[in-house]
C-alpha cells in the first residue's frame, strides 16, 4: 500500500468493484423518480393543450438529463480503459522488452490491471493463447494488486 492509501480497504476479486453511492444510486434514483413523475405528468396532460407542450418539454429535459448522466459514465470509463491499456501496455515492455500481444483485447488488458509483477507476464500471455474473459483473468490472480485510483 501506499502512503495515505492505508484507510483503504484491501482489495480482491470478491471486492473489488467500486460505487460512489451519491452517483451510483442516489442520482440515478432521483432521475428515475423524476423520470415517472414526467412520465405521469405527460399522461394527466394528455386532454389539456395548455399543459400538454410544457409536460412533453420535461419529459424530454429529463430523458435528456438521462443520457448525459450515462454517457457521462461511459465516456469516463472508456478514457480510463485507454490510460490502463497504455499502463499495461508499458508495465509489459518494462518487465519483458515486448509490447503486449495484439490479440489482447482492451477489456482483457484492463483485467489484467489487477495481476502483480511476477503473474503479469504469464498471466497476460495465457489470456491472449485462451481468449480469457476479464472475469477469468481476474479470478485466475492469486496476490490481487488494489487499483485505488480508477473511477
Amino acid at each position: 500500500m501506499e502512503r495515505g492509501d492505508a484507510i483503504l480497504q484491501e482489495q480482491s476479486y470478491a471486492k473489488h468493484a467500486q460505487y460512489v453511492p451519491l452517483y451510483h444510486f442516489v442520482l440515478f434514483g432521483l432521475l428515475l423518480l423524476t423520470l415517472i413523475g414526467s412520465c405521469v405528468n405527460l399522461w394527466k396532460s394528455m386532454g389539456d393543450h395548455q399543459r400538454l407542450y410544457s409536460a412533453a418539454l420535461i419529459l424530454v429535459m429529463n430523458l435528456s438529463m438521462i443520457l448525459t448522466t450515462l454517457f457521462a459514465r461511459v465516456f469516463a470509463l472508456k478514457a480510463q480503459d485507454r490510460a490502463i491499456r497504455a499502463e499495461e501496455n508499458l508495465r509489459h515492455f518494462v518487465l519483458t522488452g515486448k509490447l503486449l500481444d495484439p490479440r489482447l483485447v482492451p477489456l482483457q488488458i484492463v483485467g489484467l490491471r489487477f495481476a502483480p509483477d511476477a503473474e503479469f507476464v504469464e498471466l497476460a500471455q495465457r489470456a491472449a493463447d485462451k481468449g480469457m474473459t476479464q472475469d477469468e483473468i481476474k479470478k485466475a490472480i492469486k496476490n490481487w494488486k488494489a487499483d485505488n485510483y480508477r473511477v
